[in-house]
Order: C-alpha cells, then sequence, then structure tokens
C-alpha cells in the first residue's frame, strides 16, 4: 500500500521539483528581458540579450521534457518498457538543456563548447523521440523542441 501511495505522489513530486528547478531560470530569462525596456542611455544589456533565443529553445526542451519523461515513467509502470531507452535520452536532454540555460544567462565563456555538446545531446533524443512520435505526442513534442534547440545552438556553434 506505501509503494502505491508513493506512486501517486510522484508526479506531483516531479512537477514540484521541475518548477522549483526552473524558476531561477525563468527568472534570470525575466531580468535579461525587463532589462532590455528599462535600461538607462548608458547602461546597456545587449550582451545579455544575444543568448535569449538559445535559452528559451533550452528551456523549452526542458518542459517538453520533463512531460515526455513522466509519459515514459507511466508506461514503465504499467510493464511497457518499448520507452526506456526514450526515458535515458530524455533525462539526459533535461539535464543538459538546465545547464545550457544557465549558461546562456550568465554569458558563461564555455557557452559555445557546452552549445555543441548539448546539440549533440538534442540529437540522440530527437532520434529516439522521433521513433515514438506516431504513437506518443509527448515524444513528437518532444523531438520538435530538440529539432529547434539544435537550430539555436549550432547558430551559436557557427
Amino acid at each position: 500500500m506505501q509503494k502505491q501511495a508513493y506512486l501517486a505522489f510522484n508526479p506531483a513530486r516531479r512537477q514540484l521539483l521541475t518548477s522549483a528547478a526552473m524558476l531561477p531560470l525563468a527568472m534570470s530569462a525575466t531580468t535579461i528581458l525587463a532589462a532590455g525596456d528599462n535600461a538607462a542611455p548608458t547602461h546597456k544589456h545587449t550582451a545579455q540579450t544575444a543568448n535569449l533565443a538559445l535559452i528559451s529553445s533550452a528551456l523549452d526542451c526542458v518542459k517538453t521534457g520533463e512531460l515526455c519523461a513522466d509519459h515514459c515513467i507511466e508506461q514503465l509502470k504499467t510493464g511497457d518498457t518499448a520507452l526506456a531507452e526514450c526515458l535515458d535520452r530524455v533525462n539526459e536532454l533535461v539535464t543538459a538543456c538546465q545547464a545550457l540555460a544557465r549558461l546562456g544567462s550568465q554569458q558563461s565563456r564555455h557557452v559555445v563548447a557546452f552549445a555543441a555538446v548539448t546539440a549533440q545531446v538534442c540529437r540522440d533524443c530527437e532520434k529516439e523521440c522521433l521513433r515514438h512520435a506516431e504513437h506518443h505526442q509527448q515524444c513528437a513534442d518532444c523531438a520538435k523542441s530538440c529539432a529547434e534547440c539544435i537550430r539555436e545552438c549550432d547558430k551559436l556553434v557557427a
């Protein structure tokens, strides 16, 4: 009975952890957006706005990735292991894209190198999600987000 209670609680716990993890990223992006409109003429934030598309695409991957991961977990609970590999790729995706969004918002000197790695993580995830996209909307959505993040990473790396 305790195991059933834990499983029933697990999606809410995942949502709470996801929200808590994304809050600093969202606050950083909001600060960057607001700074462009409210900056004094002698204090410009043009360097910070350079990575907005990258940050946005990475955060979208985190969102769709979390939804895909939750779906994979639900399938695994029923004994269907067809999405096990997808879950592994999505977990890597979420981790890489969270870090990329942070590095992008901080204008890290490592953001270009990390974008190259993240693009490969996105390619792996997109490839796996596309295998399931016809039958699972969450996988289709995740693959679409991966494709957009790959485009943004490739723009930065080029």
